[in-house]
């Protein structure tokens, strides 16, 4: 999830004004004012949810200013118009840490390569940089693309595409004329059907018996011509497909080999991907994801700033005592990453790294893991034998949880005692409002059968975190999960599912608008993915601490819901104010 975005404090101002000294000067030190006036951390940032410490908050103010100082910086951004490259925002991260004199200090990393190196001045390198010169990653890349140009220039063999082009040419050609042959041999045949229809009483038994064996020739000519043919084009056919074999068989035995090479280097990566704890102890990226779901790495994996921080703060005797991811430059086109705003690590490919390296050291509570909705009210609107409607505060779940139990479910489960409750939608654990709950199988399937053929009717109200100019509108954009940053979700036009909404301005007030929802789809975080996108209303919802800035809540509330009661068939409607 991401982090609440902070209010800088009135010593952010503060500036850290002593360079390092270790021997590359990748440690900035803070000055005696800041930690005259800050704290330092009781424990170190859980990694995955967190409010930024004043310390990091200080040291990514500092980096964002050196960042934009950096007028020169060859990677494209996207801050800066009609700069030349293709745009690419990046996530930085900071590392407060205590050396091994006791000074406070941080480090700084970008996630992946910068500018096409892995190499820049104030910035801790890669865990392993593969780009160095002389390098295996290096060598072994110059042997991959030489593969790959040896299949381009087989490709591009004038003798190949001609070949290519007769086999394709003589097919079609071979199976027209087959199939021609072939219709006029079924019209021969039908002719001497005639003709012995037309000839049987007409002749005696001997004049009969010599114009069938004449019949029965013709019929084995037409056989035979036809077996010439077939035999005439197999054979032009095989020619070209021998002549064809030879470039195929060596773009073939090209591709094996570089499906090899690539295998093996990328084995031999990951054994050089080796991370430090507090405690010395390594492990390399295959070790670590080995005992995982995915059994390998991801992609990228090991590349993300704070592995690269921590790494180099225990190969360097610091102690690491606080950390903060921010992206810098504009969102990429498939997820909502907003310029200078505070992010967790991914889950994906960081948490099972950092569970290694993290190995021993404190970390603050996880507040996934803390029961935010437990001294909640959950009303009953509605009830009768068939179901029941409820409103749902916010931070409770609609069903349990792996850590935690409580939730409608289990709230309506001990008031009911013997009756099963039968869920048949959700709500996100941050949003309040309407959600009807099945006491019954035959209210459940009728019920669920509205929802599938999407005639409940349901109505969401929000506070949007901008000014929307529009009056009313239409969003469609597809939605898939996210795998490497769960339960994120990304707008994905080649795997999403459909997702269609429709909104209407209800309310301006001085930087936030009111707005309705009615979901035409129920896809995950649909209305805060369709509300923060840029291609949709590009105003995420107010307290949306996944898309947006955290809040005391999420300003999202089930307000409106209108479906038919399973057994008196009576249009049931509700409706229950928001309180925000």
């Amino acid at each position: 999830m991401a982090a609440v975005k902070p209010k800088y404090p009135n010593f952010a101002a503060l500036k850290s004004t002593t360079v390092g000294n270790d021997t590359q000067n990748r440690i900035t030190y803070f000055n005696d004012r800041i930690l005259d006036a800050i704290s330092l951390p009781e424990r170190f940032t859980f990694p995955f949810y967190y409010e930024p410490h004043p310390l990091t908050q200080i040291a990514a103010s500092e980096l964002q200013d050196y960042l934009e100082s950096q007028t020169d910086m060859e990677h494209n951004f996207g801050l800066i118009e009609n700069q030349e490259g293709i745009v690419i925002g990046k996530m930085f991260g900071v590392l407060v840490v205590r050396d091994a004199n006791g000074k406070i200090g941080y480090l700084a990393a970008f996630s992946g390569k910068l500018a096409g190196t892995n190499q820049h001045p104030r910035f801790v390198p890669p865990v392993f940089d593969m780009l160095l010169e002389n390098s295996f990653f290096l060598k072994e890349e110059t042997i991959l693309n030489s593969i790959n140009s040896a299949i381009e220039t087989i490709n591009a063999d004038p003798q190949y595409h001609r070949f290519t082009t007769e086999l394709e040419q003589f097919t079609n050609q071979s199976q027209e004329e087959i199939a021609a042959f072939k219709k006029q041999l079924k019209a021969n045949k039908e002719e001497r059907k005639k003709s012995r229809e037309a000839q049987k009483n007409n002749l005696t038994e001997s004049e009969y018996a010599v114009f069938e064996a004449d019949l029965i020739k013709q019929s084995l000519r037409d056989k035979w011509e036809l077996q010439v043919l077939i035999n005439k084009w197999k054979e032009r056919l095989d020619e070209t497909r021998l002549q064809l074999a030879r470039f195929e068989d060596q773009i073939e035995a090209l591709k094996k080999e570089r499906k090899e090479k690539s295998a093996a280097l990328q084995q031999q990566l990951f054994e050089h991907y080796s991370f430090l704890n507090k405690d010395g102890k390594t492990r390399s990226l295959q070790s670590i994801f080995s005992e995982t779901v995915f059994g390998k790495p991801p992609a990228a994996a090991g590349e993300c700033a704070t592995p690269k921080l921590l790494q180099y703060a225990f190969a360097n005797g610091y102690e690491p005592l606080a950390m903060a991811e921010f992206w810098w430059g504009t969102s990429p086109k498939s997820e909502i990453r907003k310029h200078r705003q505070f992010y967790p690590a991914c889950t994906g490919k960081c948490q099972p790294i950092l569970k290694h390296m993290l190995e021993g050291i404190p970390l603050d509570p996880n507040p996934l893991l803390q029961n935010h909705g437990e001294n909640t009210i959950l009303k009953i609107i509605y009830e009768d034998d068939s179901l029941v409607v409820v409103d749902k505060p916010a931070e409770l779940l609609s069903v349990p949880g792996i850590q935690i139990q409580d939730s409608v479910y289990t709230r309506l489960k001990t008031t009911w005692g013997n009756i099963e409750p039968l869920i048949i939608h959700r709500l996100d654990m941050a949003t309040s409002g309407l959600l009807v709950v099945a006491k019954t199988k035959e209210a459940h399937k009728h019920i669920q059968r509205q929802f599938l053929k999407r005639t409940v009717i349901k109505r969401y109200t929000a506070l949007l975190s901008g000014l929307i100019q529009q009056e009313e509108g239409e969003i469609r954009l597809p939605l898939r999960g996210d795998l490497d940053n769960r339960p994120r979700q990304l707008v994905c036009y080649t795997h999403g599912k459909k997702a269609v909404t429709l909104w209407k301005v209800v309310a301006r007030q001085t930087a936030t608008t009111r707005i309705h929802f009615w979901p035409l789809t129920g896809r995950t975080h649909q209305l805060r993915m369709h509300a923060a996108h840029e291609l949709g209303l590009n105003a995420p919802i107010v307290g949306d601490d996944l898309y947006g800035t955290g809040a005391d809540r999420l300003h999202l509330h089930a307000a409106y819901l209108e479906f038919v009661h399973p057994i008196t068939r009576e249009t049931l409607r509700f409706e229950v104010g928001e309180s925000f």
